[in-house]
């Protein structure tokens, strides 16, 4: 039997029976008030901040446009060119404390490539200048090669604010890792020694 159906009667009109149930409801009194809607936030661009950067990531060859070794050794090093070797110098000797690190161990090609992107664009945005980045010795790759050592320092080479960068001390990785001198966005570096200029 239908429920809207009275036992031996036709079926009810919804609409009667809701009136029906609200008859005694008493609406409120007019406080005066009025509610306005809250202004939604500004939209964010995500999607082109993804392609900005994907943009970026793909810009970056694994080519080295540079030469990555400015002496004999394995060490890599890099100084952009017009800079004086005397900020080499300084980034080998522990000058500027680092202030941020990326650690890409473990990481595939594309993705440590996505990670240092988006880690430099942040420390840029941060206004540091210093940065350490962490690649590994490539002891757990095939044939127990540095791969990503050297992608690393190809990409780094390419970035227009990438000032110079040279192998990191022992204490911070020796040649497992990357000191990162960044260009100046208005901030001061940060040195060790507060003797010693800045000579950029």
């Amino acid at each position: 039997m239908n429920k809207r159906q009275r036992k031996g009667g036709p079926a009810e009109d919804p609409v009667q029976e809701f009136l029906e149930a609200v008859r005694d409801v008493q609406p409120l009194p007019d406080s005066g008030r009025v509610v306005h809607a809250p202004n939604p936030p500004a939209p964010l661009p995500f999607q082109r901040r993804e392609d900005d950067a994907q943009v970026l990531r793909d810009s970056l060859s694994d080519q080295p446009q540079f030469d990555l070794e400015l002496e004999s050794g394995d060490e890599l090093a890099f100084l952009r060119p017009g800079l004086s070797r005397q900020v080499l110098r300084r980034l080998r000797a522990g000058h500027w404390a680092t202030q941020d690190q990326l650690d890409l161990h473990g990481s595939r090609s594309e993705e440590a490539r996505a990670l240092l992107v988006d880690f430099l664009a942040s420390a840029i945005k941060r206004g540091q200048r210093c940065v350490l980045v962490v690649h590994g010795k490539g002891l757990g790759s095939k044939n127990r090669e540095p791969v990503l050592r050297r992608k690393v320092a190809a990409w780094l080479a390419q970035r227009k604010e990438v000032l110079a960068y040279s192998q990191a001390r022992p204490a911070d990785g020796g040649s497992g890792a990357v000191v990162v001198l960044l260009k100046a966005q208005g901030a001061k570096p940060e040195p060790r020694d507060e003797g010693e200029a800045d000579e950029e």
